[in-house]
């Protein structure tokens, strides 16, 4: 579901303009209790992520109870590169991704549905992984912040790339990305239509339908 939209090939967006976008959407979603953020670490800086994680914090105030940021495996974000990219967003909200320790598998993908979308080019099975903290959390609304720009391993970052590869574990990351580069990166840059994003996007139907991810 599309809850605001705006731009152009000319278009240049301020604060003003992402804030006003933002709460719109945040509006239409309405009142939520306990939400969890989810946005990419600071190898992301200029996705401007942090921005919309301070317009979070401010619009939910105590409602939003966790931030996470998404590690996938790098290293985890210290205080000073928390307070550079988040502004003004309390540093105790921040939980950090353990991808060794702090995963869930909530299914399977099958092998053979692996080998379809890669034309056979790939045939093993593909573990649905996620951070405990989004599948126990307890959350009404967990919003996968970010922007949605070509990627060489899923074609178009960010959606359910957040959750499933950014707090994903060790396999699942290393089998999604090891998918990219068999089926071809120079295929894939860009593009939407391809085996990884549709791997992802079969995930979170069958598996992460229950979850309030936005």
């Amino acid at each position: 579901m599309i809850y605001f939209k705006r731009g152009s090939e000319t278009d240049s967006l301020t604060i003003n303009d992402l804030k006003e976008g933002l709460y719109t959407a945040l509006d239409k979603i309405g009142q939520r209790n306990k939400v969890l953020a989810v946005p990419p670490d600071i190898t992301r800086l200029h996705s401007q992520a942090g921005i919309l994680t301070s317009l979070i914090y401010h619009y939910y105030n105590e409602n939003l109870t966790d931030i996470l940021p998404a590690l996938g495996t790098h290293s985890p974000m210290n205080e000073k590169d928390i307070q550079y990219m988040f502004g003004d967003v309390p540093q105790e909200l921040f939980r950090v991704h353990d991808w060794r320790k702090d995963i869930m598998t909530v299914g399977t993908v099958s092998s053979d549905y692996i080998a379809a979308i890669t034309n056979g080019m790939v045939e093993f099975p593909w573990p649905v992984q996620l951070n405990k903290l989004i599948w126990k959390g307890g959350h009404d609304l967990i919003l996968s912040i970010g922007q949605v720009v070509p990627h060489e391993v899923i074609g178009m970052a960010n959606y359910n790339k957040n959750i499933l590869i950014g707090t994903g574990g060790a396999e699942g990351i290393n089998k999604s990305h090891y998918i990219g580069a068999v089926y071809g990166l120079e295929r894939i840059m860009g593009r939407a239509d391809n085996p990884v994003r549709k791997l992802l996007n079969y995930a979170s139907d069958h598996y992460l339908n229950n979850l309030p991810i936005v």
